[in-house]
């Protein structure tokens, strides 16, 4: 069954659509679950909402536990992935069934914590189609934090999206913005800079941000590296035309360079002292096509991988007390 079918059971096997729907992608997170879970229950008491949890692939307890949760609180669903995806895909596909009119993404590991949930939702209420966060007094190791504002500076000057922090996933969406945002998802989808780019009146808030209570963060130094590389790539082609004005300057120095040496060669004779100078000059010029064979085979793999059209996530089963369980593919 397609993501639009199993979408429309869940919306029509429910009884009433909430204001606020909570996502929150979940991987490994057993002891941080029920913490979660009671933290949320708490700060949205007097909110009418539903919580989806989308099990992205987990190894531990963390499957038996989202089904104690769907079975004791009927606010809960539980969006099961027939295997790991990825962050950004569990998002979409908890975006898929969600039915609130607003939305809501957090993580699950309770770095930033639920109670910033009502400030997100007061900048909802107040107009603003999308509510980005950043990240005050942030807890994570200082590598973690080079590479992240690294991948930050890069992408916002490839992107010209006035955004300082990326990598936070508490944010607040409008409804519409979260269905264009699943009708437009690609391969390498990126949510924060995708909502940028639908956006009408964005907004950006600093939020709180704590050490991690238990487990390790799942995305390492390289990981980051690599998640910015896929986002810069996504969504602009300044890096491919960087990597053409430098080949053409380096082609400019060169033909410069020979004609020196040229005239160098007509006026002393044959020389010997430049060969390591050569040489330097040599590798650098490699380095570059090597950097722009790689730039361009990234483009192409991106064209490969939207051409085949194969889903961005699978679900397996959706689990509600007020939804009938079902499968389907994500979005192609």
């Amino acid at each position: 069954m397609s993501d639009k079918a199993v979408a429309e059971s869940v919306r029509s096997d429910s009884t009433s659509s909430p204001e606020v729907s909570i996502v929150v992608p979940v991987f490994n997170e057993e002891a941080t679950l029920r913490h979660l879970a009671s933290e949320l229950f708490r700060v949205l008491a007097d909110e009418s909402f539903e919580l989806i949890l989308v099990n992205d692939g987990s190894k531990d307890r963390t499957g038996d536990i989202l089904v104690e949760l769907a079975q004791t609180h009927p606010e809960v669903v539980v969006v099961e992935l027939a295997r790991n995806f990825g962050q950004h895909p569990a998002v979409l596909a908890g975006f898929s069934v969600m039915r609130g009119k607003y939305v809501v993404t957090l993580d699950a590991d309770l770095q930033n914590p639920p109670e910033e949930i009502p400030r997100l939702l007061e900048q909802l209420r107040g107009g603003h189609d999308v509510v980005g966060s950043v990240r005050e007094n942030r807890q994570d190791p200082w590598m973690r934090k080079q590479v992240s504002s690294l991948v930050n500076t890069v992408t916002t000057a490839s992107m010209g999206v006035g955004m300082r922090d990326y990598g936070c996933m508490l944010r607040g969406y409008s409804r519409e913005v979260a269905e264009e945002i699943v009708e437009l998802a690609e391969q390498a989808a990126f949510i924060p800079a995708l909502a940028m780019m639908l956006a009408s009146n964005p907004v950006e808030i600093e939020v709180r941000h704590y050490e991690r209570e238990s487990g390790e963060s799942k995305y390492s130094p390289l990981r980051l590296m690599r998640l910015g590389f896929d986002l810069i790539t996504g969504f602009s082609l300044l890096p491919i035309q960087m990597v053409s004005l430098a080949g053409l300057l380096i082609a400019i120095a060169g033909g410069a360079l020979s004609a020196l040496l040229f005239a160098r060669r007509i006026i002393l004779g044959p020389e010997s002292e430049g060969l390591f100078t050569l040489f330097a000059i040599l590798f650098a010029f490699m380095g570059v096509l090597l950097l722009s064979v790689g730039l361009v085979g990234e483009y192409v793999g991106r064209i490969y991988a939207e051409v085949r059209r194969r889903p961005i996530y699978r679900i397996r089963e959706v689990i509600s007390q007020s939804v009938e369980s079902d499968d389907g593919d994500g979005p192609p």
